[in-house]
């Protein structure tokens, strides 16, 4: 089994419902995946974003629960349906 760490910054934007997860962005380490967050919560009509990793094995496809690494702006730090 080989476990591998995906680093991911993953944007929100304000929807009719509220606000949604947008787009994700595969980082190549964790300080790219926060600089891209931080990125991403500036742009106009973002509620923000955030930077997480998950680590596990993909080729059995299990995978632990994602790790927040860093929130930016008004977006839950509730990551259980990742």
């Amino acid at each position: 089994m080989s476990e591998v760490t995906y680093y991911v910054a993953l944007q929100f934007v304000f929807s009719d419902d509220g606000i949604a997860a947008g787009e994700a962005a595969e980082c190549l380490s964790a300080n790219a995946a926060v600089m891209r967050a931080e990125a991403l919560s500036r742009k106009p009509r973002h509620a923000g974003a955030i930077a997480f990793s998950r680590t596990g094995d993909p080729s059995s496809g299990a995978f632990s629960d994602a790790r927040l690494i860093r929130k930016l702006g008004d977006v839950s730090e509730d990551l259980s349906t990742l």
